[in-house]
């Protein structure tokens, strides 16, 4: 790895001490601009944070785009992924590989949830990402914005009846203590950015840069086999937890947010939207 190939100790630092507590936008944005100054040399951060910086980054979430990560991976290790280095490039970032952040699902504390409408009533907590916001507000629940830290606090106060994400982050976080109903709707896809600061990597030697990208599509391989793998077993531990687990109507919520993609096909990054739609039908 990195630190025995060149000698370079790696340190890592939470998100906490990087994203100080102003309101969640613009405490996003103050930490990816940290990155990009070089305060910080790497970051492994979602996509709907990184979107602050890379806003076309936000159509890899457009609801029922991807059916698995494996195909979300064949965009991203093509062209496309191509592209978005490009755009990168120009907010002063460098990717050293796009991670897998999985099919996010549904969880709550009040009743299964097969058909949108089961949504209805329910105070959803999403990130503070407008693609995830648009998406939970057209199958009529009502969103609201709490960090992760918080999140099982307040789903264990009631601030919040449920939350989204994958079935990886749910039993990590132990979600399922406080949330004891979850549905597989998989209506968005996520994927997680793995960059530097072009500052740092300008201050590399072409061997340290080497080394660095080399190490980099070791862990990138390895996380996505551990997180395929994770997913296919998270189900019966679930299950056997006490939890609920339903397979949602996924017609309906495609249905129920078909506007989603509208909304964004008509945004600022309208034209890359439509690249991104055209290129999952091939």
């Amino acid at each position: 790895m990195l630190a025995g190939s060149v000698g370079r100790p790696i340190s890592v630092i939470g998100t906490s001490l990087i994203m100080p507590r102003y309101s969640k936008s613009s405490s996003v944005l103050y930490g990816m601009l940290r990155y990009r100054a070089g305060e910080v040399d790497m970051t492994v951060n979602s996509q709907g944070s990184t979107s602050a910086l890379v806003p076309e980054i936000a159509a890899l979430g457009l609801p029922f785009l991807f059916s698995s990560s494996a195909d979300a991976f064949k965009l991203l290790d093509g062209p496309f992924g191509d592209v978005l280095a490009q755009r990168f490039a120009k907010v002063g970032m460098v990717p050293l590989g796009y991670w897998d952040n999985g099919i996010r699902n549904i969880s709550n504390s009040k009743r299964p949830i097969g058909v949108p409408e089961d949504l209805k009533g329910l105070k959803i907590r999403t990130p503070p990402d407008p693609m995830t916001i648009d998406i939970f507000q057209a199958l009529g629940a009502a969103t609201q914005q709490i960090s992760f830290g918080e999140l099982y606090v307040a789903l264990q106060q009631g601030v919040v009846d449920g939350q989204e994400n994958p079935l990886m982050n749910i039993h990590a976080s132990k979600l399922y203590e406080v949330n004891k109903f979850i549905s597989l709707t998989g209506h968005k896809y996520e994927m997680t950015p793995f960059l530097m600061s072009k500052r740092s990597w300008d201050k590399l030697s072409d061997a340290d840069r080497k080394a660095l990208q080399e190490a980099a599509a070791e862990a990138t391989a390895l996380q996505r086999k551990l997180s395929q793998e994770a997913d296919e077993k998270l189900v019966a531990d679930l299950k056997a937890k006490g939890v609920r687990v339903d397979v949602a109507d996924k017609a309906a919520f495609e249905k129920a947010t078909s506007a989603v993609d509208d909304k964004w096909m008509a945004s600022p990054i309208g034209d890359y939207v439509k690249k991104v739609i055209a290129a999952r039908a091939k």
